[in-house]
Formats: structure tokens, C-alpha cells, sequence
């Protein structure tokens, strides 16, 4: 979309770009160009970069242009609006009006109406388009996939470099159409498999302006043999075989309906992960809770807390393929790290899906199904819950007082309708993760709790990017994500220096912004980066409240 827009831009003469020639020695020459970093059905989001190409810092500037009646900048940032009927008029805001040689400043605005800008200035001189181009050209497609490696849970995997016009950032490793590894390396290792079982893989590279390339020739990889397989069909069976399970092991379930409270405290190991596999109708189900429990959650004699699946202290497992439903919660994952969910539905259930809690780090969330969360209190549905709130790291925060969730990977799954809290809560204190490639329906939630957006991330530098989220009634719906900043001790950069890129949002006419960043101020030093492939329709205010990076 941004070839296009830059060509219409310059196509208008109000690219607000403008290169007058230096008349003036000793003086700035400003060059800017415009680009439209978004459009929805009633307006558009619309960026400004000025690049200083002359030989003395500037002092300031000032762009003006005219936009056609019915429409009108609703909002800026990073400069000062005055407008006088359909006159609009920017200033520097006071940290960018002084642009080194070679150097470049930038602001943006929302636009209510599908006008463009005519009639551009910079500093009084006509605008005739410049400014840097986009980078729009994709790296070439890796080649050489190969495998080179096997066990009983991973596949090793090795590729060729691509090349790139401006550089190579990552190679995103693909099984199917989910990404299942990133790395900057040409090698990867992709964990949380099953034993015995094949699997196929394509892999591309990415540039740092988000292109990507095609997918390579694909691989396939059949995974080792591992340990004993322990069938089971029962609830009682069920339970004897997670009592007793060794690293290495897979336990089988068969279809069917298990009904009782299923704790996992019996760790795997990296090289030897336990494995819990059935179909998608071998359903779990707590009718619990039941009995009195301590006052932070541990395996108690006598007392059920009505999870689904409880993971205690056991790190290392996978979960695969079969069902969880009609539990006060779903899945629960309390100081068990490397922790894999896949192709796990879980649905109707009293409060929230699956929990990544007590520093369950390392883990991963891909290809699931979630939906029908918070039917008891809805305020605490949330499909996906990486970490604790500050107020609970007195039982949760076991990595020196804080919940430390950390690099936790949701990657290719369907969550909604139904979910009445946040689809992915990200908490304070956990930083690192991955969310990619999920689709989210907003549909039913439910505004309780503050619970009004898809994602809330409260923790630093993760990267939300290839995601597609809707709006529909009914719900209370304010913005698609949102960025908050609790304050903690100890004391992390909470809501900061986390990156959106490649997300599509449709608002449905209800939210505000695809993406609404609380403060800039609080995150100074490790800014929130909103980049201009994220799109959105139907929004009541646009893509983002803040300047947009190309």
C-alpha cells in the first residue's frame, strides 16, 4: 500500500514534500514528504518527514496546506495545529524544530474525510514532492533449506542467506502458515513436537521495513522415536499416568469426556519433554472447585481450584490437539517454563483460557482455538494471561518478587467471539514475547475490569506484528491495543519499548484507535514503535495517537 500512496501523493503535488533549490546560502533547506500511514472508510492518518539537505541547522519550520471541504485534521502530534477554515497550519513542537544537516524531523495528524492536502508549503516555498523513498523491495527468497537435526521433540533446521537492498533483520521459520521461529541467524531449532511424527517447513526472510520475501522450497522433517507411550481412556487412568510421568514420555489420550481435577507436577527436561496428546474430542473438565486451598495456589490434599489442567512446577511439557472446557479455568501454568499448547481448543469456561503464570517462561501458545471465556465473572476472561498483576506477585512473583512471564510466544491462533476480557493480557514485569499471526473477534467483550481492547500490553518489548483483529456487537470495545504503564517495585519500564507492525484492524465504527499508546513521556528512553504497515478501517479516530514509523 505505501507504493501506492507515495505514487498518488506525488500524483497531487501536495505530496507535502517540497526541495527548493539554495537560494539561500548559510541557510536550512528543508525538503518533506507526505504519506498516508493508514485509511478507513471516513478518513486517514497522514505522516510528514522533513529532511534538512543543506548545510546549516535549522531553527524551525513551518508546513502549511488546504484540505477540500469535508475534510479536516481532527488531531496531530509532534507538531502545533492551527487551522483557519480548510487552512491547516504546522510549527516544530519544541523538540524537532532543529534539524541537523543530513538529519530529518517528523509529525503526523488524523484526518476526518478522504481529502488530500493542496496548496503545500514549507517555510512559504511551494511543495514539489521529495524526500527519501519507502523501502518497498522484499529480500530475495532463502535457498538451501535443509535439515540438520532431529530428536524427539525438535527439528534443526539450516538455510542459505538472502540478500536485500538495505539488509536482511530476521528469517521467520513457517510450518503451515504459522511462524514457528524467528531468528537473525541462517539456523534455527523448532521445539514443542511430537515423537514420531513428520512435519513440514518453509522459511523467508524480512527486512527491517517489514517486507518479506517469498517462502523457500519446503523441508520435511520426521521427529525421533522418544520414550514409552502410556494410553489412556479414563479419568482415573489419566490421573495415574500425569502421577507418574518421566522425561520423555507421551501420555495418549483417547476420545471421550474426562471429568476431575488434572494436576502436572512431574517435570520433563529440555532434551526429554512429557508430551499430553489427544484428539480434539478427548475433553477435559473440572466441575470443581472444591475443598479449602492455601492462600497462593499450590497442590493441596482435599482441595480441587477447578482448573482444567494444572502444570505445577513442571516445566518442559507439551500440549497438543484435545479440548478443555467447563472449568473455573482453563489451562494453568504455574512456574513451568518451556511450556508448549498446541492445536489446544479451549472454551467455556468461568474465568480465563490459558495462564502463563508464576515466571512460566519460554513458553508457547500457537495454533489453538479460545473462545466463550469469563462466564462467571467476566471481568477476568481473558483468553491468553502472560504474567500477574503487581498486586499478586506476593504468591506469584517468584523470580525475585515479580512474575517474571518472560519471552512467551502466541503464534497463530483463533481467539473469539465470546471472550469477554482482553484476548492477550500482557502483564506488568514480563517482557520479550512474541504475539504474531493470531486472528481476534472482538465480539462479546465485555468492558468489566477495564477489559475493552484485543491486547493490553503492560510489559516491554514484545513485537504484536501479522495480526488481524474485528469489532462486532454485541461488546464494549475502545480501542484494538493498548499500551498502560503500572507502576511496580520494584520498578520496570511498564508499557514500553514495545513494537506493532503488519496488523490489520477493522474497529467495526466503535474503537478509537487500531492502537492507542498511554504515554510517550513514560517511555522516553525506550519508545513504543508503531509502524506504517499496520492498517485499519472503520476506526472512529484512526490507526494510532501517536507519530507513525515507516
Amino acid at each position: 500500500m505505501r507504493k501506492r500512496v507515495w505514487a498518488l501523493c506525488l500524483a497531487v503535488v501536495c505530496a507535502v514534500g517540497v526541495a527548493w533549490s539554495p537560494a539561500r546560502a548559510a541557510e536550512a533547506e528543508l525538503s518533506a514528504a507526505f504519506s498516508q500511514s493508514s485509511v478507513w472508510s471516513t478518513g486517514y492518518g497522514g505522516q510528514v518527514v522533513l529532511t534538512n539537505t543543506g548545510d546549516v541547522e535549522s531553527t524551525g519550520w513551518v508546513v502549511e496546506f488546504d484540505l477540500p471541504p469535508g475534510s479536516s485534521v481532527t488531531n496531530a502530534w509532534s507538531s502545533v495545529l492551527t487551522r483557519d477554515g480548510q487552512h491547516h497550519r504546522f510549527t516544530n513542537a519544541g523538540f524537532n524544530g532543529r534539524v541537523r544537516p543530513g538529519g530529518t524531523a517528523s509529525f503526523g495528524f488524523n484526518v476526518t474525510g478522504l481529502g488530500l492536502p493542496t496548496g503545500c508549503t514549507v517555510d512559504g516555498v511551494p511543495c514539489d514532492g521529495g524526500g527519501p523513498a519507502p523501502d518497498t523491495s522484499a529480500p530475495t527468497v532463502p535457498g538451501g533449506l535443509r535439515v540438520t537435526g532431529v530428536s524427539a521433540g525438535s527439528v534443526s533446521l539450516a538455510w542459505s542467506a538472502s540478500t536485500d537492498d538495505v539488509g536482511v533483520t530476521a528469517y521467520e521459520v513457517l510450518r503451515g502458515t504459522t511462524v514457528v521461529a524467528s531468528t537473525s541467524a541462517t539456523a534455527a531449532t523448532v521445539g514443542g513436537l511430537l515423537p514420531s511424527t513428520a512435519y513440514a517447513f518453509t522459511v523467508r526472510a524480512r527486512d527491517a521495513a517489514g517486507n518479506a520475501s517469498g517462502p523457500s522450497a519446503g523441508v520435511t522433517a520426521t521427529t525421533g522415536a522418544g520414550g514409552s507411550v502410556v494410553d489412556v481412556s479414563t479419568a482415573t487412568q489419566l490421573q495415574a499416568a500425569l502421577a507418574s510421568a518421566v522425561p520423555g514420555q507421551t501420555i495418549r489420550m483417547a476420545a471421550g469426556v474426562y471429568r476431575g481435577a488434572f494436576a502436572i507436577t512431574r517435570p520433563g527436561t529440555a532434551a526429554a519433554p512429557v508430551t499430553l496428546t489427544g484428539p480434539v474430542d478427548a475433553v477435559l473438565v473440572n466441575d470443581g472447585p472444591s475443598g479449602a486451598g492455601p492462600g497462593c495456589p499450590t497442590p493441596t490434599p482435599g482441595w480441587d481450584p477447578g482448573y482444567g489442567l494444572w502444570l505445577h512446577d513442571a516445566p518442559h511439557w507439551n500440549l497438543t490437539g484435545f479440548t478443555v472446557r467447563e472449568s473455573k479455568k482453563g489451562i494453568v501454568a504455574d512456574n513451568s517454563h518451556h511450556t508448549v499448547i498446541d492445536r489446544v481448543h479451549v472454551h467455556h469456561v468461568d474465568e480465563e483460557a490459558v495462564h502463563f503464570r508464576r515466571s512460566s517462561a519460554d513458553s508457547v501458545l500457537r495454533d489453538s482455538t479460545i473462545s466463550h471465556t469469563g462466564l462467571v465473572q467476566p471481568g477476568y476472561g481473558e483468553a491468553v494471561y502472560i504474567g500477574s498483576a503487581n498486586s499478586n506477585w506476593d504468591c506469584h512473583g517468584n523470580s525475585g518478587g515479580v512474575d517474571r512471564g518472560d519471552r512467551v510466544q502466541v503464534l497463530g491462533n483463533r481467539i473469539g467471539p465470546g471472550v469477554t476480557a482482553e484476548h492477550v493480557d500482557v502483564k506488568e514485569g514480563t517482557s520479550g514475547g512474541v504475539i504474531r499471526g493470531n486472528t481476534f473477534d472482538g465480539t462479546g467483550i465485555s468492558g468489566q475490569n477495564s477489559a475493552d481492547s484485543w491486547v493490553d500490553v503492560k510489559g516491554t518489548g514484545y513485537l504484536v506484528e501479522g495480526n488481524t483483529g474485528t469489532f462486532a456487537a454485541p461488546g464494549t470495545f475502545a480501542n484494538g491495543y493498548e499500551t498502560h504503564n503500572p507502576a511496580t517495585t520494584p520498578s520496570f519500564a511498564n508499557g514500553c519499548g514495545n513494537v506493532w507492525r503488519d496488523n490489520r484492524s477493522d474497529l467495526g465504527g466503535v474503537g478509537q484507535y487500531a492502537i492507542r499508546i498511554t504515554s510517550t513521556s513514560k517511555c522516553a528512553g525506550t519508545p513504543n514503535v508503531v509502524h506504517a504497515s499496520n492498517t485499519v478501517t472503520r476506526a472512529v479516530s484512526g490507526l494510532t495517537n501517536i507519530a507513525v514509523t515507516p
